[in-house]
């Protein structure tokens, strides 16, 4: 069932669990996190991000995600991730997204509350919930094009008590796109922004996170963990595997078979740790 974003949060933290959200890039991607997440009998969230929608229109790719959202037999959240385009945002929340998140981290600190209240009282008109972030977290593919900068607390409780987000996004030391489990997280920091900030706290760029440190950061009152690089790994390495076995392979239909299981696997298995 489709949902919203406060309330998936709200339903795996009165479990005591965190909750995953994946970005996804298509239908067997999709239904792989979906088959995984109703195996589990956990709420899960799907996120398209920039890639994803520069590759298919948002009102294609959310709307085939929204109908099987309503489907599936968990609540499923649909979300716009780390968006800076207002156009975009709205036209996400006119095909029915759930949630949207506006990413102004890069502004100066005055210009990203304007910019998230807009996007806040937008998304009221269609009963979608904001994500934003104060802070920004780093791209380890793009280190010079993008500030990264830890977040405050005193800053975060400002941001999040002016503009009414459902969810916040810190830094405290993830970086996007990252390979390897090496992420180095200040948990001092965090627990300092948790105590400062009611809003429910996301961490971005978590693929980089270890499995015991995914476990700490919910102990640490994050309540949204969102996750890409390790599903898309999880898919073209399976693809890779079965193009270099067999060279006579052309029918993607049937190579992604199973490139959905391992992504169905790595999915259940990031769930589980949460």
């Amino acid at each position: 069932m489709l949902d919203t974003l406060r309330h998936i949060i709200q339903i795996t933290e009165e479990q005591g669990h965190g909750t995953a959200a994946f970005n996804v890039f298509g239908y067997e991607d999709a239904r792989a996190v979906i088959d995984a997440a109703e195996a589990l009998d956990r709420p899960v969230i799907l996120m398209t991000n920039k890639p994803a929608l520069a590759h298919m229109p948002v009102h294609l790719l959310g709307g085939m995600l929204i109908q099987m959202a309503r489907e599936a037999s968990v609540p499923v959240g649909v979300h716009l991730d780390h968006a800076d385009d207002l156009e975009v945002i709205e036209a996400a929340l006119q095909t029915g997204y759930s949630s949207v998140m506006i990413d102004a981290s890069q502004l100066p600190f005055e210009e990203n509350i304007s910019r998230t209240k807009y996007v806040v009282e937008m998304a009221r008109d269609f009963g979608a919930g904001v994500e934003a972030e104060i802070g920004a977290v780093g791209y380890s593919d793009a280190p010079d094009t993008y500030q990264a900068r830890y977040t405050q607390p005193e800053e975060a409780q400002e941001f999040a008590g002016r503009t009414g987000v459902d969810a916040l996004a810190v830094a405290v030391g993830t970086v996007h796109r990252m390979q390897t489990q090496t992420a180095r997280l200040q948990f001092g920091l965090l627990e300092r922004i948790h105590k400062a900030v009611n809003t429910p706290l996301v961490i971005r760029g978590s693929s980089g996170i270890s499995d015991a440190d995914l476990k700490k950061l919910v102990l640490c009152g994050v309540r949204k963990v969102n996750l890409g690089t390790t599903l898309r790994m999880a898919f073209g390495q399976e693809l890779r595997r079965q193009i270099e076995a067999d060279e006579k392979l052309f029918d993607r239909i049937v190579m992604f078979q199973s490139c959905m299981t391992q992504v169905e696997k790595k999915a259940r298995q990031k769930i589980e740790v949460l």
